[in-house]
Parts: C-alpha cells; sequence; structure tokens
C-alpha cells in the first residue's frame, strides 16, 4: 500500500528545518560534537521504540546495509552539511546545492533502468531545479566560504544522493525501527570520531536556544522525518521521493526570513512556485517503474 498522501508534505516541511536548526545551533557547538549529541541522543529515542513496538531484529547482513546507510545519510552528509554551515556557506546557498539531488538520483536511477521515465518528469525535474535556483539567487546570494566550504557542501550532496539509492535498492528487509537504530549508530561512530579527532576540546555551550536546536533536531527530523522518509522510499520508488526535495530550499527561504529577518525577494518568492509546479509535473506524470518491482513498490 502506498504511502498516505499527507506523509510527503509533513516530510518537506520537517526536512526543511534542519537547515535554520543548524544555524540556530552551531553559534554554540562544534558541528560534529552537535552532530554526535544529536545521535546519541536519537540512539536513546528508537531504543525506546524497540523496546515499546518489539519489531523483528534485522539479520547481521541487513544490520551491515543499515550501518552504510547510516554511515551515509546521517553521518556523512549531515557532517558535510553541518560542517559548510559552521565555515559560513549560507543555509539557503547549502540548500540549493542539496536540491540537485532530484535529478541527480533521477538520473542515476535512470541509468541503472528505471523505465518509464517521461518527457513530462523531466520537464518537472528542470523546472524544480530552476525554481531551487531563483530561491538562492533572490535571498542570499551565491557567495561560498572557500574552496573548503564548497567541498563539503558537494561532498554532501553525493552522499546523501549515494545513501538515499542505496537505502532504496539495498536496505530492505529489516523492519523501519530496528533499521534506523542501526543507521543511527553507524552515525554516532562516524560523527564521534569526527568530533574527537577536529573538536577536542571545543566547548558546548548549553544555552536555550542551542537545546532548543537539539530537542528539535532529535525528535522532529532525525526521529520522525527519518521515519517518514523510510516509509516512502519503501512505498514509492526512489525518483519521486526526490522529487519532493525540491520544495526544502523555498521552505528554508521562508523560515530563514521568520527566524532570521532574512528578506524575500520577488524572484525568491517566484522561485518557489516553480519548484512547486515542478514537483506536481513529475508527480503527475505517474509512477517511474523499476525492473522486477510492482508498481506500488511493496516492501523493500
Amino acid at each position: 500500500m502506498r504511502a498516505s498522501s499527507w506523509i510527503p508534505w509533513v516530510f518537506v516541511v520537517l526536512w526543511s528545518t534542519g537547515f535554520t536548526g543548524a544555524k540556530l545551533g552551531l553559534p554554540y557547538c562544534g558541528p560534529f560534537t552537535f552532530l554526535a549529541i544529536r545521535m546519541a541522543l536519537t540512539l536513546l529515542c528508537f531504543a525506546a521504540l524497540l523496546a515499546v513496538l518489539r519489531p523483528a531484529w534485522p539479520t547481521l547482513a541487513q544490520a551491515r546495509r543499515q550501518w552504510v546507510s547510516g554511515g551515509m545519510l546521517h553521518g556523512g552528509y549531515l557532517g558535510c552539511l553541518f560542517a559548510a554551515i559552521k565555515l559560513g556557506v549560507p543555509a539557503g546557498l547549502a540548500a540549493l546545492i542539496m536540491g540537485m539531488q532530484p535529478l541527480l538520483t533521477a538520473l542515476i536511477s535512470w541509468r541503472l533502468g528505471e523505465k518509464r521515465f517521461r518527457a513530462i518528469q523531466w520537464l518537472g525535474m528542470a523546472l524544480g531545479l530552476a525554481g531551487t535556483a531563483l530561491v538562492i539567487a533572490g535571498s542570499k546570494g551565491v557567495a561560498l566560504a572557500g574552496g573548503a566550504g564548497a567541498a563539503f557542501v558537494i561532498a554532501g550532496l553525493l552522499l546523501i544522493t549515494g545513501g538515499t539509492l542505496y537505502q532504496r535498492y539495498r536496505g530492505g528487509g529489516a523492519h523501519p525501527v530496528a533499521g534506523a537504530f542501526h543507521q543511527y549508530l553507524s552515525a554516532l561512530a562516524v560523527t564521534g570520531a569526527l568530533a574527537l579527532l577536529f573538536e577536542r576540546g571545543v566547548p558546548v555551550v548549553w544555552s536555550g536556544e542551542f537545546i532548543f536546536a537539539l530537542g528539535w533536531s532529535v525528535t522532529m527530523l532525525s526521529v520522525l522525518a527519518v521515519l517518514l522518509l523510510l516509509r516512502m522510499l519503501r512505498d514509492g520508488d526512489v525518483s519521486r521521493v526526490a522529487a519532493y526535495l525540491y520544495l526544502v530550499p523555498g521552505l528554508t527561504a521562508v523560515q530563514a526570513w521568520w527566524l532570521f529577518d532574512e528578506r524575500l525577494s520577488p524572484a525568491a518568492m517566484g522561485g518557489i512556485v516553480l519548484a512547486a509546479v515542478g514537483v506536481a509535473l513529475v508527480l503527475r506524470g505517474g509512477d517511474f517503474r523499476l525492473p522486477g518491482r510492482p508498481a506500488s513498490g511493496g516492501r523493500a
């Protein structure tokens, strides 16, 4: 059964808060330390869910695949994103570059043999990418914080694309809650190691803003949003799921205007509308069917 129609929209709203949440919390902590604390708290949340739900425990092979996806999605991608924002890359610009993930995902999955990739859906992808460009060009500018910032953002783009594809094609079989637990176990190992290597001795300032950003990131992003994403990947094809991410830069720009008084220009508002039209075209074009898979996806 395909995911309920409201799930993608809730996911998009929650996912877009990750960029503004990072900007809110990082002044008080190193990026890898922030993420290591976040992953440890998230593991406690999923341990509680496991105790209540008692799902089947994954096999060693299934657990290993979750470690790979978690290392890329929650450890590598978020580590790169937070490091880039800490270095001064504007959150909106990071959102724009990450907004290229749907097109990159679609191209790779198409090359892997997806069928029924229709012209209207290619048009939707192009409009979505153009919309994200307008959002950032009209709100935050295009300056990166040097080569290191650019490298981190591009590495994050590659990691989230690879992690999404890997989770869709290889990460199935495990119960979503048990699988997520193993993903965060891997992410804690990655971010904890990075924090020990690069941020030993860097203090954590436990301000009200930091605690709020950390609590929101754990409950709304690492728990609720990720469970919604896993449900969407299980019930839909990967390119269709990725198309919703075109809405994230626009929502990020709105949040930055609301929380940090960053003004939205007419070009940025037009970009939000254009990205929404692109998503509508992708979804209207119908399903992308994978060889050997039913249209409904089934349990991955």
